[in-house]
């Protein structure tokens, strides 16, 4: 028996794919996080599949029950919005039924942090999704220190409520960035904030902040292309700790504005 991964709208639903519906249909249970929100899709959808509730709170003891139901029939999971098995409790089924041999079919759809990501205007060669924060600035700041030196666009979920607080956090720990606030995806109020963190904190003090936030912040900014006299002295360095040409050329291109190519190059007349 399969275990079917299913994405589900985000907000607008008519956001699913014809796969899903089939799916859904088919299957002799649905695993859903939100058993109020799934009952809306199923019913717009005309879907008469029994259901159930898998979610954080009850998911040690519904493990074994779906487990067991999957030896009967296939099971679809969904989540309250999205991709099952992103910020929620889906990841521990998944891993589970692997353990127990059940194949997992993934049925894409669409996830509010890739949509996020396409509507802020930021790059999207390299991104990295940190889901929720951290409830304590704390572990919030160690959090953000480990990312701070990344070059990629970095994506993560808030609540209105502590909106302004985090994007505080943001601000004094990753410098003034670009942001983009993307509030309410698909749905009727769907808003996309484009600015700087100093002014996303000016922004929010006028505003009373309501819906699911997404918030993309751009990566670190480029360091200065360094002169040759740093890549060789970067390079030999490299090389007295024992990487191989190929490894020192790859890491010191990441952090040097040459290309790999170039700096490879360099060293062999080094």
């Amino acid at each position: 028996m399969t275990l079917y991964v299913v994405g589900t709208p985000i907000g607008n639903l008519e956001d699913i794919t014809l796969r899903a519906l089939r799916i859904l249909r088919e299957v002799s249970l649905i695993a859903a996080e939100d058993t109020r929100k799934a009952q809306g899709l199923l019913r717009k959808y005309d879907i008469k599949t029994p259901l159930t509730s898998y979610f954080q709170g009850n998911e040690r003891r519904k493990l074994t029950f779906v487990l067991n139901a999957l030896t009967h029939g296939d099971v679809a999971l969904i989540s309250e919005a999205g991709m099952p098995g992103i910020s929620d409790p889906g990841y521990p089924l998944i891993r589970e039924a692997i353990a127990n041999g059940v194949p997992i079919v993934p049925i894409p759809g669409p996830s509010a942090h890739t949509t996020a990501l396409i509507a802020s205007g930021l790059p999207t060669d390299r991104f990295l999704f940190l889901g929720f924060l951290p409830r304590k600035a704390g572990e919030q700041r160690a959090l953000l220190a480990e990312v701070a030196s990344l070059h990629a666009t970095l994506i993560c979920y808030e609540s209105p409520r502590r909106l302004a607080d985090t994007l505080r956090v943001l601000h004094e720990t990753l410098g003034d960035r670009p942001l983009a606030l993307c509030r309410e995806m698909t749905k009727l109020h769907e808003e996309v904030w484009r600015g700087s963190l100093s002014d996303a904190r000016a922004h929010v003090q006028h505003v009373a902040p309501r819906g699911e936030y997404t918030l993309v912040i751009g990566g670190a900014p480029a360091e200065a292309r360094w002169d040759e006299a740093r890549v060789r002295a970067a390079m030999a360095d490299s090389l007295a700790q024992g990487l191989s040409r190929t490894q020192a050329a790859r890491e010191i291109a990441e952090r040097s504005g040459w290309s790999r190519r170039e700096v490879y190059t360099l060293g062999l007349t080094s």
